[in-house]
């Protein structure tokens, strides 16, 4: 099997060793939990930077990860992401919030938000990961300081536990539109 990465957020297979990815290798559907409330990613670091000074949001935000989701979408596959968060946002999730998730949606995306202010953890793990076609599973593995440290293909995982946490995941959230 090819080694499947994830590049700017999104799923891609890298065919040969080289570093040429084409997003859209998923059939049918992806799915991502996102479960940390800071990420710091090096190709972030100027746009944060810029958010967190007041600055206007750069015309053409994110507009080759918007493309991308509008593809999958054209081509009628899925792209859902739940994402937990605990107030107050801490200044990342406010980026993603005003910066980011927006374009996402307008795009296609099926954003949604796990509210766990006030709850309890009703069984969500504490593992990022990428689901693809409910077969395969990536993780994402992060520092505390939200840095990451790799993207692991799991080897033959529990796709059944996957699936569970899911539709949990959903199940608990609201639309980012409703926010």
């Amino acid at each position: 099997m090819d080694e499947l990465r994830i590049i700017a957020g999104g799923p891609c297979r890298n065919s040969g060793g080289d570093d040429k990815c084409a997003n859209g290798d998923f059939k049918r559907s992806a799915f991502r939990l996102e479960v940390h409330q800071t990420y710091t990613m090096p190709t972030e670091a100027d746009t944060v930077r810029d958010f967190l000074s007041g600055a206007a949001r750069p015309d053409g935000f994110n507009a080759a990860w918007h493309r991308t989701i509008r593809e999958h979408a054209a081509a009628g596959r899925t792209m859902t992401r739940a994402k937990v968060v605990r107030q107050p946002l801490t200044p990342y999730s406010r980026y993603l919030f005003e910066w980011c998730i927006p374009g996402n949606v307008e795009g296609g995306e099926d954003y949604q938000l796990v509210d766990l202010t006030d709850l309890e953890n009703p069984g969500l793990p504490d593992q990022d990961f990428w689901l693809f076609d409910e077969s395969t599973v990536v993780h994402l593995n992060y520092r505390a300081d939200g840095t990451q440290i790799n993207r692991e293909l799991t080897q033959e995982p529990d796709i059944g536990q996957y699936l569970t946490w899911r539709d949990l995941a959903l199940e608990s959230a609201v639309p980012f539109s409703a926010h």
